[in-house]
């Protein structure tokens, strides 16, 4: 069973969550708490996979709780306001939420959970990289690259170029390889050719995206995952 917990503070998103939940056969709620106080004592002592955790909270916010914890469960974001979607990513969250929750968008959230990406069949690992860092190869050497670090990556039928702030590295590697490796929730593929990171992306207009050092073109198949991360989908 995968466990889960809610923390918000609205009994009637609690309500929602909770009944939504019910109809996943492999979900177990262990806890509902009201703020961020009383998710501080459950977590822990309880086993905890996923946490629903709305960020207006009172008190101490969601996204101040999210930063407080040194390894937090996988996080669902609920909110009743969407232009917090781009600073929710730097956490590298499963989805973000917008209230009223349809169960349509709801299952769309946890299908990322429970369709074996990140909570695969017994006897196969959590499909997630361990650790801040990746280990990549340019010529004879083998470069440690730091998540954050990365802004986006280029693809070149068998080649990659990784550009960061600092260097950019050629690897022979393709994109479905490389995006394999990288955290779930803190990069994009925007099209076919394009990794972005989430946390450097500045602006979306049209169907481009600005980073730091480059604005990139979103690929037409692409396009409804990048709106639904500024949530300008409807629910």
């Amino acid at each position: 069973m995968i466990k889960c917990i809610i923390v918000e503070d609205e009994t009637l998103a609690q309500d929602v969550i909770k009944s939504h939940l019910q109809r996943f056969g492999r979900l177990e709620l262990v806890a509902v708490c009201r703020n961020a106080r009383e998710a501080m004592e459950v977590l822990p002592v309880k086993e905890v996979d996923v946490m629903f955790l709305d960020i207006h909270l009172p008190g101490m916010t969601g996204l101040d709780f999210l930063r407080s914890l040194t390894d937090p469960p996988l996080v669902v974001l609920t909110t009743a306001h969407v232009e917090y979607a781009l600073e929710s990513y730097e956490f590298s969250v499963i989805d973000y939420l917008v209230k009223p929750i349809s169960f349509e968008r709801f299952s769309r959230a946890l299908n990322k959970i429970i369709d074996g990406r990140l909570f695969p069949t017994a006897g196969k690992e959590r499909d997630r990289p361990v650790g801040d860092h990746i280990f990549i190869r340019s010529n004879i050497k083998f470069f440690k690259v730091k998540f954050p670090e990365i802004i986006y990556v280029q693809g070149m039928k068998d080649y990659l170029k990784i550009h960061t702030a600092d260097y950019m590295l050629v690897t022979h590697q393709t994109m479905n390889e490389l995006e394999k490796t990288l955290p779930f929730g803190q990069f994009m593929r925007i099209h076919k050719s394009y990794i972005v990171a989430i946390a450097h992306i500045r602006t979306i207009y049209g169907n481009t995206v600005e980073l730091e050092k480059a604005t990139l073109p979103i690929g037409g198949s692409y396009k409804d995952k990048v709106l639904e991360l500024i949530g300008k989908r409807p629910p």
